[in-house]
């Protein structure tokens, strides 16, 4: 049996509104299981999906990684698409409660194989460190919203120049929707649209896993240009028209500006649209289509333009170091807290219990194949 193939995604991100959620597009309405785990921080729920992850992977399973924009090295939930399976940390800041108790939803209490008056020795630390966290991200979010507004700036300048040139770019528009849609079929179905992060600010940077998203895909649209040429403009523009011919499309959104959309996968063409920019610049490969939104633009020669743009583009960069230092001084914060709960934890209990919803996962793919 081959290995499964897994792609890495993130459900929620630290942008310039604060913290923003998807995590209600980890997996369909229509899921048959969904395991939601509970319990602070150091049981040990990340271990507990990434482990049952692999395992599914093993037995040629198809699997989502959707990963933590707080924690590099920690999940936020997984998915089995194929069997309409998913597992999410249910824990803050992206509580998730039942919706469909005993029916679907099944709560995986962590905190049930825990020593509480361990831990409750350790109530005043615990108390003053988790305000420290939320003072931190204060301050990041703060210097965020900042680096979204120099970018506004930097973005600007090709439209207050007169240099960006809206004709040809709705030109662009209309002649790539052709080139993509032309001589396709139009679906019955209603269209479906699914929302994550394929890129994400973290404590080690901005990281993205948009290469694990597209390159199994059969064709990929990969646009190159400057801030403030119309890239996520362009990208939304057939997103639109993808939806209008009933397909359904995953629209990942900008880790800074979640208003904005990056990249779109349309499934039923197999195919991507990619905004290749720092941070997720990406390569075109053979067989690529590479449009670049700088022929829309014609040059900027006004000095005084040219200088206030770099001014704010520094800025930016400034202020996303900032921030990117305030979420890494979080999370080590975090790590402190850790350090309190798994002394006190049953971990044999836990991965008893890990064995047992393993178990029942297994038993669900069963009777998928019957």
């Amino acid at each position: 049996m081959s290995r499964g193939r897994s792609i890495k995604v993130f459900p929620g991100g630290n942008t310039a509104r604060g913290f923003h959620s998807f995590y209600d597009q980890i997996i369909n309405k229509d899921a048959a299981h969904i395991f939601i785990l509970k319990g602070g921080p150091g049981v040990g729920k990340s271990t507990f999906m990434r482990k049952i992850a692999e395992i599914l992977l093993e037995r040629g399973h198809d699997l989502e990684f959707h990963c933590c924009s707080s924690d590099n090295g920690s999940l936020d939930g997984i998915c089995v698409p194929s069997l309409g399976v998913a597992m999410l940390d249910g824990t803050a800041p992206h509580v998730v409660d039942p919706k469909n108790p005993g029916a679907v939803d099944e709560i995986i209490n962590l905190g049930d194989h825990w020593n509480q008056q361990g831990i409750r020795g350790n109530k005043k630390e615990i108390l003053s460190l988790n305000k420290e966290i939320g003072r931190l991200f204060k301050h990041a979010y703060s210097y965020l919203s900042a680096a979204k507004l120099f970018l506004d700036e930097v973005e600007s300048y090709y439209t207050e120049s007169g240099a960006f040139n809206l004709g040809t770019f709705n030109r662009l528009v209309i002649d790539l929707t052709h080139e993509i849609f032309s001589g396709k079929a139009m679906l019955n179905g209603s269209p479906r649209v699914r929302r994550l992060f394929a890129t994400a600010i973290t404590p080690d940077g901005s990281v993205s896993h948009l290469e694990t998203v597209v390159d199994s895909l059969g064709k990929r649209y990969i646009i190159e240009g400057d801030d403030g040429t119309g890239k996520t403009i362009l990208v939304s523009r057939l997103m639109e028209a993808a939806m209008a011919r009933g397909y359904r499309v995953t629209a990942f959104h900008c880790a800074l500006n979640p208003d904005h959309i990056d990249h779109l996968v349309i499934h039923d063409l197999d195919l991507a649209l990619i905004n290749s920019i720092e941070p997720h610049v990406y390569r075109p490969r053979n067989g690529d289509r590479v449009i670049d939104t700088m022929t829309c633009v014609d040059p900027v020669i006004n000095e005084a333009y040219l200088a206030e743009k770099g001014a704010a583009r520094g800025m930016y960069r400034q202020c996303m170091e900032q921030a990117i230092a305030f979420i890494g001084r979080a999370k080590r914060v975090h790590d402190e807290i850790e350090g309190y709960y798994i002394p006190f934890m049953d971990f044999e209990a836990i991965n008893a219990r890990r064995e047992k919803t393993l178990n029942k996962i297994l038993e669900q793919a069963d009777a998928y194949k019957h």
